[in-house]
Parts: structure tokens; C-alpha cells; sequence
């Protein structure tokens, strides 16, 4: 070897000395929106098959998980089915969390202690504070998809029923003891109109549907949980999986009797505006 390749070469070696601890030093991200959708879905889907995009994210939080003790290795797959919930939920306890901050979706703070020298958390999502809003109480992301469905809709949506109210409604089966969910009234509303309102709910983010008489005992309204609140009921966290899987969300899991639309949530329903207004 020349002099001056040897000496080129012992320059490369030392610069990648010096280069290698920085990169040892990378974590991978975790995908927080594809995580908690996956976790709404994956436990209503038949089979294992990974949501799509959260794969990679979900089998970091799953080794985490594992390495807890809170998750046999059996279920390190990148499908966060009904095990992955309990065990993410054992977890938020071990924490300390009760009540809705135990749910099994990850949260902000909990996924981002998971995650401490592993992973770090990316697209980060969280429900706000609760506010009212008409006499209910709502949070402060449901709060800003209504206003979107209200902006779609070209006028009010009046709130029947908020969110965090357990027991409030019996007829509603837990789905409104968490956030992001609410009735809409639609009183004076035809049945085109009340479509028009499923529709542009359902563009603002929400798993919604018109609810009949026939359906259960109630009267006419829609029911629109907020897609990836990581607030949600366990009840309404199986409506939004049902939802994905075109299904109705009532317990007979019938087909989707709403309005055909792309399925986006919250944010990426606004990362989609703001594309197009770029």
C-alpha cells in the first residue's frame, strides 16, 4: 500500500471510531398515532394482521413490555391485539394510573416512560383538557373536531351528550364514561341532513353513525366517538376497531349503515389540510 493510501485509510478508521459512539447512541421512534390506532383496531380484527404502519412501533412497545415482565415473548408480533392491551394496561397501573389513565392505549406520558433509553416517541397525540361545551363536558381535541365537522357541515351541531359522564346513560353501555365521545342532536333534521352531519363528522375524525328508535332505546341522534382520544372508553375503543373493520359499532356488529368515507383521524385529517394549503 502507498504511503498516502495507508495513511487514508488509518484517517477513515479513526473518523469512524470517533463517529461510532454518536451512532450507537440513536433510538428508534415509536410512531404514537399508528400505535394507539392499532391498538383501537388489532383487538377487533379477526386474525393477527398488524394495522398497517404500526407494525415496527408496536414491536418496540411490545419488547418493552416483555422486558417489564408484563408481556410473554410469544406476543412480541407488532399486533396489538386484546393481550397487548392488558399488558399495556398493567403496566399504566404499575405506574400508578387508575381509571381512564389505565385504559391500555398509550398515552403521552406512559409510552414516553416505556420508552426511556429504548425508543423516543414521535407524532405525539393527546385529548386536552376537559372543557364544557353546551352544557356537557368535552375535551379540548373533540372540542376542535367538532368545530372542523361543524365548518364541514355549514352549521351547528348541538351536543345531546358529552363525554366523561359514567353511568350518565345506560342506554350507551360505558361508551360515554371516557372522552371524545357525544350525541349529536338531530332534531329538525331530515333523513338527508342527518347523513350530511354523520358525513361531516366522520371527515373531521370521528367514528360517527345515525342512531334510530329501531336500533336500541333511544331516540334519533349520531354517535361520534373521536378517533384515537386516548381518553376512550374501553366500549368505545372497540367502536372505533368496529368502525375500521366497516362495521356499525352497535353490539350485533352489523355492516356500516353510515356514509362512505376515507378514514382518517384528527390529525391526519388536518395534516391533509394543511398539505393542501402549503
Amino acid at each position: 500500500m502507498k504511503p498516502s493510501t495507508c495513511a487514508a485509510a488509518l484517517m477513515a478508521a479513526a473518523l469512524s471510531l470517533t463517529e461510532a459512539p454518536g451512532a450507537s447512541a440513536a433510538v428508534p421512534s415509536v410512531n404514537m398515532e399508528a400505535v394507539v390506532k392499532a391498538a383501537q383496531i388489532d383487538p377487533r380484527r379477526p386474525g393477527h394482521t398488524p394495522t398497517p404502519g404500526a407494525k415496527a412501533g408496536v414491536l418496540l412497545v411490545e419488547r418493552a413490555l416483555r422486558d417489564r415482565h408484563l408481556l410473554d415473548g410469544r406476543w412480541v408480533d407488532g399486533y396489538f391485539g386484546t393481550t397487548t392491551v392488558t399488558a399495556y394496561a398493567k403496566y399504566q397501573r404499575s405506574l400508578g394510573y387508575t381509571g381512564l389513565m389505565a385504559n391500555g392505549l398509550p398515552g403521552r406520558t406512559s409510552l414516553a416512560e416505556l420508552g426511556a433509553g429504548r425508543f423516543k416517541v414521535a407524532h405525539a397525540i393527546g385529548p386536552g383538557a376537559r372543557v364544557p361545551a353546551g352544557g356537557v363536558v368535552i375535551d379540548t381535541r373533540t372540542r376542535s373536531m367538532l368545530a372542523e365537522a361543524k365548518r364541514l357541515f355549514g352549521r351547528d351541531l348541538v351536543l345531546d351528550q358529552g363525554s366523561y359522564n359514567p353511568g350518565g346513560d345506560p342506554t350507551s353501555a360505558g361508551t360515554h364514561d371516557g372522552g371524545g365521545v357525544v350525541d349529536v342532536s338531530v332534531k329538525g333534521m331530515n333523513a338527508a341532513t342527518r347523513v350530511a352531519a354523520a358525513r361531516a363528522l366522520r371527515r373531521a375524525g370521528f367514528a360517527a353513525w345515525v342512531r334510530s328508535p329501531r336500533q336500541g332505546a333511544w331516540p334519533w341522534h349520531i354517535h361520534a366517538v373521536a378517533i384515537s382520544d386516548t381518553d376512550l372508553s374501553t366500549q368505545a375503543q372497540h367502536q372505533v376497531g368496529d368502525y375500521y373493520l366497516g362495521q356499525n359499532g352497535l353490539a350485533d356488529r352489523g355492516p356500516d349503515d353510515g356514509p362512505k368515507v376515507t378514514i382518517r383521524t384528527w390529525e391526519e385529517s388536518q395534516a391533509l389540510l394543511r398539505g393542501r394549503t402549503a
